[in-house]
């Protein structure tokens, strides 16, 4: 049994989503496993990660639209130390998830045909967000 970590930096233009599965994929290939399981953790609490499909861009859109509905800007909350955007990016964050963990199997992800790896952005502003990978396996 192996393991491997590494801290990947995702750039944002703001809120919505941002693909990267394929840096993720290409790292996991650079391991040289060919069984184990992989786990995503964003070390932040105003944006989350979803495996999500990619084929239609339609998807991330409705997604984001959602979610700004669902948890909208207001001077309602409480929590206004950061602007607007700062309690309802926690709100979000909250209703999705900050850990992800995918199969490796046969040195590759395990990942449906249509499903990518996601990073959501909850903030207004662009961010540097910080992903860990920990890869187990053989």
């Amino acid at each position: 049994m192996r393991q491997a970590a590494r801290t990947l930096t995702v750039q944002t233009r703001g809120a919505g989503l941002v693909e990267f599965t394929r840096v993720v994929a290409s790292w996991v290939a650079e391991q040289g496993m060919t069984t184990g399981l992989l786990t995503l953790f964003c070390r932040h609490t105003s944006a989350s990660l979803l495996i999500q499909e990619n084929a239609d861009p339609d998807v991330a859109r409705d997604i984001e639209d959602y979610f700004a509905g669902l948890a909208p800007e207001s001077s309602a909350y409480r929590h206004q130390d950061e602007g607007p955007d700062d309690m309802p990016a926690h709100l979000r964050a909250a209703l999705t998830q900050v850990q992800l963990t995918i199969p490796l199997v046969g040195g590759r992800l395990a990942l449906g045909t249509w499903q990518g790896i996601w990073l959501f952005e909850h903030r207004a502003r662009p961010h540097r967000r910080e992903v860990v990978l920990h890869l187990l396996g053989a």
